[in-house]
């Protein structure tokens, strides 16, 4: 333990943390009049640069100060993270005053010890790296230099995705579509499997359902990592890597000797799913131009949440039929004939990749070298992209409520999604005695009511561009009107389906009552999504990242305790209890709606307008 430590402020020891890693990857932050997002806090010092910024709300500046001959840096540096009795740091009761430029600021200092002090080495750790790097120059935050501009390549309307025949780029839309379908189908096959993978491998039914539960996790994690690799390497690299892994990990999942293997490799299968989902709706946007982009962009944002609600529907006729590995081999002649559709159909359409290209072929052809494009000339490493997609998720996560909130809401309702597969089955086999392929069936309602939900799209979109008429540019909140309907209809849905699962009632009843639980579901995640993309604009990639992570871990969990709680509180009480968390969830956009401008203009990711 370090001498000196009295007490550990939890909160800058973790800023202090992730200062510090983006430092060492050489991030922006280190510039000498770089602004920062602000933090709940004084100040900080890493290495030699003092972070200040007494508000609490507004932007924070780097002041690069070096230590002056004489000043106690052994008392004044450990306030990065702790109190240290010392001239730099006093403790007085139960504050501790730091010094900043010659005056003393109070905050609290409550902590975790434990944790705090470990955060605490680790980050004085870092701080000793940053020290080196400062004094080596190894940390260079000035703008890459540019070639001559004579000889940049530009984007000629032959190259330009949104130049492409209507019916190439359609079709490249719908195939993109149909691969999402495929990716999100395969995680919901798995339910009706999960009788013949007990059986076979001598499993609890718990153990079974984690072949749900790991994909959809692997779903969550693909895009922290994946994402900024499109941005490297092109959108098509991404296609075509994923799904070839996906392919051949989806192999020892068919074919898996026991359930070690069998779990292992569904998580992996999830995960490179989800690196063709991080990207995929980036190829779609940059296909269309922003006045013609809404229906395209509909069509593949329907298509991960109908992929759900068909995989119970084939595996129920699958597996009522023959064995449970043959749910699989189904997924691997499509996965087969979409990876074939996706390197054939799909052109590269992120336009800094393009261009790349167009220099490295003129630089072969002429022989010149001169020929450059942009993105060979830019500073940002693929290990500092992935570090920034790693950790700004988790900063949103962390200190935006209202993203940390939309997320929860979203998560709630797709845990919900995710429970019905073990749920439907208790509701119809048990109460209506339907079989295997009867059950899968059952989903359709909850398809259909997305479906519906999709055809309502061109009078939002008219609404949208009837206040933009009127009003000029709408703040990102009117897109959480559509919100607000889904916020309603799922809680309806659900109490309806609730009070009709006793078996006296027909089972054309709870069907149906799927149907407003579907299309809310719809225009809950499209608002939301479409909101945190736009509200969110300047990190809309790590918005959408740390949705989908919360999502997906909602998803992975919900499955796993949805038997124990329809055999304690029955299909009416359990069924009830999750339309009475989404009721209270409601209110959300409404209130979002009212207050949203208000919050964008105090947090540290927003965009203000």
């Amino acid at each position: 333990m370090i001498p000196g430590l009295e007490v550990v402020d939890v909160g800058t020891c973790f800023y202090g943390f992730v200062e510090s890693l983006k430092a060492i990857a050489g991030q922006s932050s280190l510039k000498r009049t770089a602004k920062l997002r602000p933090w709940h806090g004084d100040g900080i010092w890493i290495g030699r640069l003092w972070i200040r910024g007494p508000s609490k709300y507004g932007g924070i500046h780097l002041d690069r100060r070096e230590v002056k001959a004489g000043e106690d840096r052994a008392g004044v540096q450990p306030c990065l993270v702790m109190a240290q009795s010392s001239t730099g740091c006093r403790r007085t009761g139960s504050e501790i005053h730091t010094r900043l430029s010659g005056s003393t600021h109070p905050f609290r200092g409550q902590g975790l010890l434990i944790a705090a002090r470990w955060l605490q080495q680790f980050v004085l750790t870092l701080n000793e790296q940053i020290e080196s790097k400062l004094e080596k120059g190894g940390i260079d935050s000035s703008p890459a230099t540019s070639g001559d501009p004579d000889f940049q390549v530009v984007l000629e309307p032959e190259d330009d995705p949104q130049e492409l025949p209507l019916y190439r780029r359609w079709l490249a839309v719908i195939t993109i579509a149909s691969a999402s379908v495929c990716v999100t189908c395969a995680s919901s096959a798995a339910s009706f499997t999960e009788p013949g993978i007990s059986a076979e491998f001598h499993v609890s039914r718990e153990v079974s359902i984690l072949g749900i539960s790991l994909f959809v996790l692997g779903l969550g994690c693909g895009p922290l990592v994946i994402g900024p690799l499109s941005e490297v390497y092109g959108r098509n690299a991404i296609y075509r890597c994923s799904f070839l892994l996906f392919f051949a990990f989806s192999w020892p999942v068919a074919f898996a000797p026991n359930i070690a293997v069998y779990l292992i490799f569904r998580f992996l299968t999830g995960y490179c799913g989800a690196s063709f989902l991080s990207v995929a709706g980036g190829s779609v946007s940059d296909m269309f131009h922003n006045d013609h982009v809404a229906t395209p962009m509909a069509v593949y944002t329907i298509s991960p949440f109908i992929g759900p609600e068909l995989g119970p529907l084939f595996s129920g006729f699958i597996n009522q039929n023959t064995s449970w590995r043959w749910t699989y081999y189904t997924l691997l002649i499509w996965i087969f004939v979409q990876t074939f559709a996706l390197v054939l159909i799909v052109p590269e359409t992120y336009i800094p990749v393009i261009l790349k290209w167009k220099a490295q072929r003129l630089r072969k052809e002429t022989g010149n070298s001169k020929w450059w494009a942009p993105l060979e000339k830019t500073n940002t490493s693929l290990a500092r992209s992935l570090l920034a997609s790693c950790y700004t998720p988790f900063e949103i996560i962390i200190y935006e409520r209202m993203a940390l909130l939309l997320n929860l809401w979203t998560s709630v309702i797709l845990g919900i999604l995710y429970l019905a597969f073990q749920a439907f089955p208790i509701i119809f086999e048990r109460g209506h005695g339907f079989n295997m392929q009867m059950t899968g069936l059952t989903f359709l309602g909850i398809g259909i009511g997305e479906l519906l939900g999709l055809l309502t799209q061109p009078l939002w979109n008219k609404h949208f561009r009837q206040y933009k008429e009127k009003h000029g540019n709408p703040p990102p909140e009117i897109r959480l009107i559509m919100g607000q309907v889904g916020g309603i209809l799922v809680p309806v849905g659900l109490f309806w389906l609730a009070f009709t699962t006793y078996t006296h009632v027909h089972w054309i009843a709870p069907i149906i009552a799927s149907v407003p639980f579907g299309m809310g579901m719809y225009f809950v995640f499209t608002s939301t999504f479409t909101y945190l993309v736009v509200a969110y604009r300047p990190v809309a990639a790590s918005a959408m990242a740390a949705n989908s992570f919360m999502r997906s871990s909602f998803a992975a969990g919900f499955p796993l305790f949805a038997s124990q709680m329809y055999d304690t509180l029955g299909t009416v009480g359990a069924t009830a209890l999750l339309a009475g968390l989404t009721t209270i969830m409601a209110p959300l956009p409404f209130v979002f709606y009212r207050i949203g401008a208000r919050l964008r203009e105090t947090s540290r990711f927003a965009a203000p307008q």
